[in-house]
């Protein structure tokens, strides 16, 4: 099973991004997208998140419940860690095991301290936790590891090879080794 992106036509005014772009996506496993900056690497995850309309070519079997890791983290700072993974979470899943996996990825304490006061790399995890327990079939990942330390960066890694077994994962990077990590195929723009 794939999510097939045929022709693919975007433009911004007079800057072509795309012009009959193909691309295969295989359903459950992790696919890297890497390229140049400026090449369209963000542009095409909206376009498939349904963000950016694109303006010619077919995209067919996306699935509807998406998650995401934006360039942004989009957390709401005035809320807690397990406040912000609790918003997108099943109301089965219980705060025990929202706090597990922020432990997890290396997020211990404070959890209950608005997101206001965590560094860039600590937000960019909650916000890795919070696409993970959201109720989706598919994640969209947009430089995930962004701000990270190598050791943090490795424990992050892991952490989503862990929790992703089984699904399907686009992730946007320019590092090769996060692709030989998570042991992704590739689509090069």
């Amino acid at each position: 099973m794939y999510i097939v992106i045929s022709g693919l036509v975007k433009k911004y005014g007079e800057n072509i991004v795309f012009d009959g772009f193909d691309a295969k996506i295989e359903k459950n496993r992790t696919t890297f997208i890497m390229g140049p900056s400026g090449c369209g690497k963000t542009t095409l995850i909206n376009i498939l998140m349904g963000i950016t309309t694109p303006d010619g070519g077919t995209i067919s079997g996306v699935p509807a419940l998406k998650s995401a890791v934006f360039q942004e983290d989009r957390l709401c700072e005035s809320f807690s860690a397990i406040s912000n993974v609790r918003l997108v979470c099943d109301k089965k899943i219980k705060n025990d095991t929202i706090i597990e996996h922020l432990k997890k990825i290396g997020l211990g304490d404070g959890l209950t301290k608005p997101v206001a006061e965590f560094s860039g790399g600590m937000k960019r995890r909650v916000a890795i936790v919070r696409a993970v327990l959201a109720r989706s079939e598919i994640l969209f990942l947009d430089e995930p590891f962004k701000g990270l330390d190598t050791e943090t960066k490795k424990t992050a890694m892991e952490y989503l090879k862990e929790n992703t077994k089984g699904k399907t994962v686009v992730i946007v990077t320019h590092d090769i080794e996060e692709v030989k990590a998570l042991e992704g195929d590739l689509i090069t723009l």
